[in-house]
């Protein structure tokens, strides 16, 4: 049977990428990308169905189940980290109602697997910090971070009730040159490139030395696709896996860019509330489990994610 792959946030950080790589894996036709606002350059490009789609307006997202039956749905939609402590409630409505409306519907159209990312903002100040494990304490202190506890919570219940192949990582934050950051507490480590080539200067919200776990988007494309693409007995977790990048801070950062750019200086911002955010996160993770059951492996280190930021976004900026 052929794929009908229904990807819900197609506009985001994580949604541009994905599209073309499914586009290019199960082709054009098979992929129906889809968002709140009208499809952006890079999925124009990459020309294939799309559809405005309201996760909160039930009727417009059921129709959008009806009229394609897919059989994979990336539920990708979201309010990040820090536009979230902006808009609270809004963020916990989109997030949480959002998700319930994606899961019902897939329940109601048999859909055989479903994609929902967490994130490493389900941690709290009393998780451990480093080598933070997939089993501890959890006390998320944003809206951002416990509509993802939650919604993990709903994703298991659903696998276990409904029996839907709900499968879901726990994304660290996230680097890449083909589309924006979203308004997330990492987002520091995107615009620091722009700004590097743009005037050889950047202010960082964050202060030197805050040591976050960090992937580049290829990594985390990848493992999204090989955990979709994992047998279900293999995927033993049903809440969401730990996924480990490399950690580093703004002042490591900076100093593999002047390997490139020999003139570009950071500085440092001071009270911007992203920094209580990123306080509360862990400042590494464990990810064995994805390791052992699914055979997940990173591939970027940090050196070879400067070089080629540095190299496609030279042809952009």
């Amino acid at each position: 049977m052929s794929e009908k792959i229904l990807v819900i946030g197609a506009n985001g950080q994580i949604g541009t990428e994905l599209v073309a790589i499914l586009r290019g894996i199960h082709g054009a036709d098979a992929v129906i990308a889809s968002d709140l606002k009208s499809p952006i350059y890079n999925l124009r490009k990459n020309s294939g169905p799309y559809e405005i789609v309201n996760v909160l307006d039930k009727d417009n997202l059921h129709h959008i189940f009806e009229k394609h039956r897919p059989t994979q749905v990336y539920h990708l939609a979201a309010i990040l980290s820090a536009v979230g402590e902006q808009k609270p409630k809004i963020a916990w409505d989109l997030n949480m109602t959002g998700l319930l409306h994606v899961l019902d519907f897939s329940v109601e159209f048999n859909v055989k697997k479903v994609f929902w990312p967490s994130s490493i903002a389900v941690f709290g100040p009393h998780s451990p910090q480093w080598d933070t494990p997939q089993y501890c304490v959890m006390d998320p202190n944003t809206v951002y971070g416990f509509s993802k506890l939650a919604g993990e919570r709903w994703c298991e219940y659903y696998f276990n009730k409904y029996n839907l192949d709900v499968r879901s990582l726990r994304y660290p934050g996230l680097i890449g040159w083909r589309a924006n950051p979203g308004g997330g507490t990492t987002d520091y480590a995107v615009h620091i490139f722009h700004e590097a080539l743009k005037s050889g200067h950047y202010e960082c919200f964050l202060s030197a030395n805050t040591a976050l776990p960090m992937m580049y988007m290829d990594d985390a494309i990848r493992a999204t696709i090989m955990l979709m693409d994992a047998p279900a007995d293999k995927v033993e977790i049903r809440s969401s896996y730990n996924l480990a990048g490399i950690s580093f801070t703004p002042t490591q950062l900076a100093e593999e860019i002047k390997k490139h750019i020999p003139g570009f200086e950071i500085s440092y911002s001071d009270n911007d509330p992203r920094q209580q955010i990123a306080d509360s996160w862990p400042k590494s993770i464990d990810d064995s489990y994805a390791q052992n059951e699914w055979g997940w492996q990173l591939e970027y280190n940090l050196p070879k994610i400067v070089a080629d930021m540095l190299l496609n976004l030279r042809e952009l900026v």
